[in-house]
């Protein structure tokens, strides 16, 4: 019982610790954002769709190589194009992973199950030293 008391403060830190730990794991089932790393995996095992919904402005001048553009503000209207791939992963992109985070709820709402979120977006993409495109798109 001393043993508890003298060390109260350390025990607490402890069990927060380990709840701090344990929460990230409680919202990783849910959850829709992504890494760099864990898209780039996505890609690799799933052949995932990359869609940037950045304007297509902002998508000429760097993108993911073979990323498809569809801006979210045209997004609803043109999920017939992605209809092909409903049952495959696709991961959203725009700059900070904002917009992203919209296209994904969009995405979801209109039965797309594997609907990520770059985590970070275009800037997380660069930082983690990912390729981006500066050729003229398509």
């Amino acid at each position: 019982m001393d043993f508890i008391v003298n060390n109260i403060a350390w025990i607490a830190l402890a069990a927060i610790s380990g709840g701090m730990l344990f929460i990230p794991m409680l919202r990783g089932a849910n959850s829709s954002a992504l890494s760099p790393a864990q898209t780039v995996m996505l890609v690799n095992r799933q052949n995932a769709l990359m869609l940037d919904v950045r304007d297509t402005s902002e998508f000429k001048t760097a993108y993911v190589a073979n990323s498809r553009n569809i801006p979210v503000s045209e997004l609803e209207k043109r999920l017939d194009e992605l209809a092909k791939f409903r049952g495959k992963p696709i991961v959203a992109i725009c700059a900070s992973g904002n917009r992203s985070m919209r296209a994904v709820s969009i995405l979801r709402k209109a039965g797309f199950e594997q609907a990520y979120n770059l985590a970070g977006g275009m800037a997380a993409w660069r930082e983690a030293g990912q390729p981006i495109s500066t050729q003229k798109a398509e």
